[in-house]
C-alpha cells in the first residue's frame, strides 16, 4: 500500500534510541519514507555513522548525542526545532528477569527512567513543536510487557505498563489538538541487543529467549509498523497497535520446535 508523503511543515521525525534495532530500523524506514530525521542516542558514534548511512542513501539525516533521562539535556535539544512532525519515543530496554520478591530496585529504577521519564522528557519538550507544525504524531514504543504480565518480568512490565498508560492518557489530554498519539506494542522482537542487555552480555541466556522459534519479529518488521502507522491519512489515528510473530499468542504461550 503506498504511503503519504510528509508535507513541508511535518516533515522532520525525531527517533529516540536510534543507535541499534527498532530505532536505527525505523530511522531508516522514515528517511526512505521522505522525512528528514533526527537520531539520538547517547552513542554518538552509532547514530553518526547511521547519519552517514542514510544520507549516502539519498535520505536526510542529523545525528544528536542525548539521554532521554537527562531533562536540561532534552530542554536544550528541543531548543533548535521551531516545528517537528514526529517523535517516535523508542529509548527504553529492560535489564534482569528476577522474580519481584528478589529484584534489583535500581534495575527497576533504570527501566522507569528511560522506558516511562525518558518518554515523558521528550514528550513533554517537544509538544508545542509538534502542535506548531500543524499535524503532529507522537509515537510511543511500548511493548506487550505493557499489556500483560508475565514471571520473572516485574519490572520492565511496570514500566511498559506505565509506558501504555502515558500515551493513552495523552491523548484523553490533547484531543482537539493537531497531534496524534500512536502506541506500537510488539511482542517478541530479535534484534542484537535486546536480550543480551538484559541479562548482562550472557550469550547463552540471550539465545535461549528465542530458542526453538522459527521467525521471531525483527527490528525491520517493527520500523515498518511504525512507518505505516505514521503515513496514515492525518485524521487516521491508529491508537494502538499490538504485533507478534505468529509463533507467540502471548507473553506466555510460545510454539517452540525443539
Amino acid at each position: 500500500m503506498a504511503t503519504a508523503a510528509p508535507s513541508a511543515a511535518s516533515r522532520i521525525a525525531v527517533v529516540t534510541g536510534a543507535s541499534s534495532g527498532i530505532g536505527a530500523a525505523t530511522a531508516r524506514q522514515l528517511a526512505a519514507a521522505g522525512y528528514r530525521v533526527v537520531l539520538t542516542a547517547r552513542r554518538k558514534d552509532r547514530i553518526e555513522a547511521l547519519a552517514e548511512e542514510i544520507t549516502a542513501a539519498g535520505g536526510s539525516a542529523t545525528a544528536y548525542p542525548l539521554d532521554v533521562t537527562d531533562r536540561t539535556a532534552v530542554d536544550e535539544f528541543a531548543t533548535a526545532f521551531r516545528t517537528i512532525g514526529v517523535l517516535v519515543n523508542n529509548a527504553g530496554g529492560a535489564l534482569g528477569a528476577d522474580p519481584v520478591a528478589t529484584g534489583d530496585p535500581a534495575d527497576w529504577r533504570t527501566m522507569y527512567e528511560t522506558n516511562v521519564l525518558g518518554t515523558l522528557n521528550l514528550t513533554q519538550a517537544l509538544l508545542p513543536q509538534l502542535i506548531a507544525s500543524g499535524d503532529g504524531t507522537v509515537v510511543v514504543v511500548s511493548s506487550t510487557a505493557g499489556h500483560g504480565t508475565y514471571e520473572g518480568g516485574g519490572g520492565y512490565v511496570a514500566a511498559k505498563h506505565g509506558a501504555h498508560v502515558l500515551a493513552e492518557t495523552l491523548r484523553l489530554e490533547i484531543v482537539g489538538q493537531p497531534v496524534r498519539v500512536i502506541e506500537i506494542a510488539p511482542g517478541m522482537v530479535r534484534t542484537d541487543e535486546f536480550a543480551l542487555t538484559r541479562f548482562g552480555g550472557d550469550e547463552d541466556r540471550a539465545a535461549k529467549v528465542y530458542e526453538g522459534v522459527a521467525e521471531p519479529l525483527t527490528a525491520d518488521d517493527v520500523a515498518e509498523t511504525i512507518t505505516w502507522a505514521v503515513t496514515r491519512p492525518s485524521h487516521v489515528n491508529v491508537d494502538l497497535l499490538v504485533l507478534r510473530p505468529r509463533a507467540q499468542a502471548s507473553n506466555t504461550k510460545v510454539h517452540r520446535d525443539l
